[in-house]
């Protein structure tokens, strides 16, 4: 299993590299107010992958917050309720 995990990951970045190596043709990408921006493709492609994953770490994070601290307010109430259920640091 830890051989297939291996070529597995191998393969990947075979596939990622290969990516890489064929797409290294300069593009542009206009922005507003008529700056530009030339990069290769297979840059622009990993700067818009990272900003969408940033932008969806952000957005999820209130979320994450809110769930979290209803947990920790749920086990704190279960704790005063019932203090049989005290774990003591042995």
């Amino acid at each position: 299993m830890k051989y297939l995990m291996w070529l597995l990951k191998a393969a990947i970045f075979f596939t990622l590299f290969a990516f890489a190596l064929n797409n290294q043709q300069a593009v542009s990408v206009y922005f507003f107010f008529g700056t530009l921006w030339q990069a290769p493709l297979v840059l622009v492609v990993l700067v818009t992958f990272a900003c969408g994953l940033a932008t969806g770490i952000l957005m999820m994070m209130p979320r994450w917050w809110k769930k979290r601290r209803n947990v920790r307010a749920s086990q704190q109430s279960q704790l005063g309720e019932h203090p049989s259920t005290m774990h003591h640091g042995l």
